[in-house]
């Protein structure tokens, strides 16, 4: 028996955009349900880390915007920085009541860092006290339009009883995070990219995909990937000779070099005693890995590895077309990693500040914005609606077997080797993207699954759609420029100061935005 409901806003993603969306939504009057593929207050990325936030008190912000605005090279926007650092300001004391934050030496709150799995609990209760109804477990599958192209809401299968379900909606709010590509980084498994492939199914477009090659140093044998002790790190070959590689936003390519040349090793014992002592409340996860392995954290030598984290510490994601995170569909909406961060990162990573307060203030944006749409027009829950989704759900030719393993451990292949993806070569990126637009015309052609199959099969295909979109941008832009590194173009070309559009599934296209445009989005 399928479920079927109706709400003024479907937010779907359960982490810390989702549920910063859905308590926007419910302050605005507005009924909302929350989706979440996993369980919300437990999945996601934020749950198993130690958020740091982009937290500035007002008379040192206008020098962190323009610190910012220079690392961005030339693709911030520092009006949407200040308001960033503005709701950051405003939000984080609300949670008073719901999360226990430490204090300071001075015995003040202590705002700027907090607890990822106590974060994601207190933000479950807050959304569940403002009256927001939270199905977990209920992966949804694909949008919902309206004939006139307007969101109408999306329809999924809830994983216990396999059973599909449809909600209607006057505004969507996609947050289901970035897009891992499948490298197995701690907390993202439900990161597949599902609303990057939802969105351009329903007719948006994304932003900012070439910026999608962020690498975290974590212990090998281990996807414990928390980089903030690792700014402190020695680094060591095999026969513990220490190298001289300094430490620093430019690190990832020497690490990289180590790595494949052979087994990278790592001390922190420079580690300050201060951040000793906090560790185990900023980033409560990170020591205990070594503690199972009996390693003393800071003082004994360990093996490393470097884990990508795609579109989670990268940039990409559906572009935003107004101040309400709205995309270029009407009535949906994007927030968090599920968005690109363009505008207030530019072309370097977001680490974990900027990016947590991405999160917590799209989100408020985009809740705010999906209520007021659908307070102001209705859910029009009796008029015809379309399904989009296409992928993995109803295939062009013939349904046959697909290996989507294979699918997956390609998008692997291509999305996060460090010769194909870190080091980046024309050559090498036409070849990747030439696998991977195979593998999506199998998908495409044949593959279709139906309850907890149809999660799995679209899994894999928004993996491959991630992908493709991935490395077509990174192959349009020929230069060098942040964490995005050409071999065969090192320097930076001022006709690319511009952000990058990309679209479509079938055949991707990319297109560069003129300056006079990007001013305007902005």
């Amino acid at each position: 028996m399928s479920l079927a409901l109706s709400a003024d806003v479907l937010v779907i993603g359960g982490g810390l955009a989702g549920t910063w969306a859905a308590i926007a939504a419910a302050r605005e009057g507005a009924d909302v349900v929350l989706a979440d593929k996993g369980h919300c207050g437990t999945s996601g990325v934020t749950a198993t880390a130690g958020p740091g936030h982009w937290w500035v008190p007002p008379e040192a912000r206008e020098g962190a915007v323009a610190d910012r605005l220079k690392r961005s090279l030339g693709l911030g926007d520092p009006d949407w920085m200040r308001r960033i650092l503005d709701l950051t300001w405003t939000s984080l004391p609300t949670l008073r009541g719901y999360y226990d934050f430490s204090v300071d030496d001075q015995g003040q709150p202590f705002y700027r860092g907090l607890r990822g799995p106590e974060y994601m609990r207190a933000m479950r209760r807050l959304a569940l006290d403002q009256g927001v109804r939270i199905l977990d477990h209920h992966p949804a599958l694909e949008l919902l339009r309206h004939g006139d192209g307007a969101i109408a809401g999306a329809a999924g299968t809830a994983l216990r009883g396999e059973r599909p379900w449809t909600i209607r909606a006057g505004a969507v709010v996609l947050a289901t995070g970035g897009c891992a590509f499948a490298s197995r980084l701690l907390g993202s498994a439900t990161n597949t990219g599902d609303g990057l492939l939802m969105g351009v199914e329903a007719g948006a477009d994304l932003s900012g995909m070439e910026f999608c090659n962020y690498y975290t140093p974590a212990m090998a044998g281990t996807n414990m990937a928390r980089s903030m002790a690792y700014s402190f790190a020695r680094w060591f070959d095999a026969d513990d000779r220490e190298l001289d590689i300094p430490n620093g936003p430019d690190v990832t390519p020497h690490l990289a070099r180590a790595l494949i040349a052979g087994p990278l090793f790592c001390r922190l014992d420079r580690v300050p005693e201060d951040i000793r002592r906090v560790m185990p409340q900023v980033q409560p996860n990170f020591v205990l890995p070594f503690d199972r392995k009996g390693i003393d954290a800071y003082g004994d030598r360990f093996e490393v590895t470097l884990h990508a984290e795609g579109t989670v510490r990268g940039i990409g994601g559906l572009r935003v077309t107004d101040e309400a995170c709205q995309t270029q569909v009407q009535g949906l909406f994007a927030a968090g990693d599920a968005a690109s961060r363009e505008l207030v990162t530019g072309a370097i990573s977001g680490g974990g500040a900027v990016n947590s307060s991405w999160a917590l203030s799209s989100g408020q944006w985009a809740g705010a914005g999906a209520a007021q749409l659908a307070l102001g027009q209705g859910v029009r829950a009796e008029e015809l609606a379309v399904a989009t989704g296409r992928t993995g759900l109803r295939p062009d030719r013939a349904q046959r077997p697909v290996d989507l393993r294979a699918a997956v451990q390609t998008v692997r292949d291509e999305l996060n080797d460090y010769e194909r993806n870190i080091f980046r070569r024309g050559p090498a990126l036409a070849e990747s993207a030439a696998r991977l637009d195979a593998v999506w015309v199998e998908l495409a052609a044949h593959a279709r699954g139906e309850g907890r199959g149809a999660v799995r099969t679209r899994e894999a295909a928004a993996l491959v759609a991630a992908g493709r979109w991935s490395k077509a941008c990174a192959l349009a832009r020929r230069e060098s420029r942040g964490m995005h590194r050409r071999e065969d173009a090192p320097g930076l070309d001022p006709r690319l100061a511009t952000r990058q559009r990309a679209g479509r599934l079938d055949k991707v296209w990319t297109a560069f935005e003129p300056a006079a445009a990007q001013a305007e989005v902005a």
